[in-house]
């Protein structure tokens, strides 16, 4: 099976140059994640953007090969890669509608008996993290292959540093996946849990690997190299839950401005999704009050506005 491919249409390089431009001259960046130590010194004027056609050609501008930390943008990809194992079975032990909480709640965990609302919440990637752990014995390293493997760049990793941050100051984390244990929601060790998750929190990569490794999800479940990981079914699925729940308890206003399937990270990235036609990574530390990047949902939503490339 050979790559779909698409001629666009479009002259991306002019597109995101101006978008550049506008960003620039953007008063109020946003302020990193404090509250993780090794996030708090980045620069919230970095600003980085990157398009990815069906047949793996990009274009950037900025910083757009600067590595980042991907932290919750993951949370796609190992959703994916659990449910090209396990398919609808997945959904039994998470929901697909948002949330309108913060990330890392437990409000609602407690009266919904252990099943979060979806899978871009923390309670949710957690669950999602230990059904993929539970199927292949490393999660995170099956996570890092896939990313690898898609955007062509073979030096991904782990960023320790990132990682042993979030783990001294992963208590709610903990909390969420004790409290889903007591539930019978999580099979493994919640130690070992944790640490997959968190390894996986801490992968490094830059708009022009993310733009790559999404472009499964818009060429309807074909990986790069030709092979299906999700039928087209499935990579409407993780499309869906995108839209309605990847920018936390903002996504009604992302759909709004942006109106594409994407999922954001609170290391300052943000992935989109043109199904058919292209996928996108932008980057910028500052982040709004619900931990979406201030820059980057502004150059998404002129991105939109300038192209006339949305869902709707």
């Amino acid at each position: 099976m050979t790559i779909m491919t698409a001629t666009s249409s479009y002259a991306y390089e002019p597109i995101l140059e101006r978008i550049a431009e506008e960003i620039e001259r953007t008063p109020g960046r946003g302020r990193p994640a404090d509250y993780i130590p090794a996030l708090a010194a980045c620069d919230p004027r970095r600003f980085g953007m990157a398009v990815a056609e069906l047949d793996g050609t990009v274009y950037g501008v900025g910083d757009w090969r600067q590595p980042f930390s991907t932290q919750s943008i993951t949370k796609v990809f190992t959703l994916a890669l659990d449910l090209a194992r396990e398919g609808d079975e997945l959904w039994e032990h998470v929901g697909r509608e948002p949330s309108g909480n913060p990330f890392n709640s437990l409000v609602q965990l407690e009266y919904e008996n252990g099943r979060p609302r979806n899978p871009f919440i923390n309670a949710g990637a957690l669950v999602v993290t230990d059904r993929l752990m539970t199927r292949t014995g490393d999660a995170a390293g099956e996570l890092l292959t896939f990313l690898r493997e898609e955007s062509g760049n073979a030096s991904l990793d782990f960023d320790k540093e990132v990682a042993a941050s979030e783990t001294a100051n992963g208590d709610r984390n903990a909390a969420l996946a004790h409290f889903m244990a007591s539930y019978g929601n999580i099979d493994n060790d919640v130690p070992a849990l944790l640490d997959q998750y968190f390894r996986q929190c801490s992968v490094e990569a830059s708009c022009a690997d993310l733009a790559l490794a999404t472009g499964f999800l818009a060429r309807h479940g074909i990986r790069a190299d030709g092979s299906r990981l999700l039928t087209r079914s499935q990579a409407k699925q993780v499309n869906a839950v995108m839209l309605t729940c990847g920018t936390y308890d903002a996504a009604g206003d992302f759909a709004y401005r942006v109106g594409l399937p994407g999922k954001s990270g609170v290391g300052g990235g943000i992935i989109a999704v043109v199904p058919g036609r292209c996928t996108l990574c932008v980057w910028s530390p500052g982040l709004d009050e619900r931990g979406n990047s201030v820059a980057g949902v502004a150059a998404l939503d002129r991105f939109t506005t300038l192209t006339g490339l949305s869902v709707f």
